[in-house]
């Protein structure tokens, strides 16, 4: 029934992170990507139920990534992650189709909560 949940973000430590606060709460962590290119392709490949997608990234943005996903499945569940700071991109990232965002540095409980919240 659950296809987990896609984690997307170029810095290797942040996905461990979240890969960590999901598993230990009880989700499944369907896969890992390390830009927005890559995202689209798991994407296409995994069907997850959820993508967690850092905004600042190389070769394809979080935003664009949003766009392409969208296209695929326009009912993606996408929750973006940004730096303190990013307010206008996150307000982008909402307009592009995100569900909700997080911010770094990631506080587990909010982690879980924006996850379950999209879920539902």
């Amino acid at each position: 029934m659950s296809n987990g949940i896609l984690i997307v973000d170029d810095a290797s430590f942040m996905r461990m992170m979240i890969k960590d606060i999901l598993t230990k709460n009880g989700f499944t962590v369907a896969g890992e990507a390390e830009n927005g290119v890559k995202a689209v392709e798991k994407y296409k490949e995994l069907n997850p139920d959820l993508v967690i997608m850092d905004i600042t990234m190389p070769e394809m943005d979080g935003i664009q990534a949003v766009r392409e996903i969208k296209k695929i499945n326009n009912d993606a569940k996408i929750i973006m992650c940004s730096a303190m700071g990013q307010q206008a991109m996150v307000i982008e990232a909402i307009q592009a189709g995100a569900k909700d965002f997080i911010v770094k540095p990631f506080q587990s409980d909010r982690v879980v909560e924006a996850v379950k919240k999209v879920l539902s």
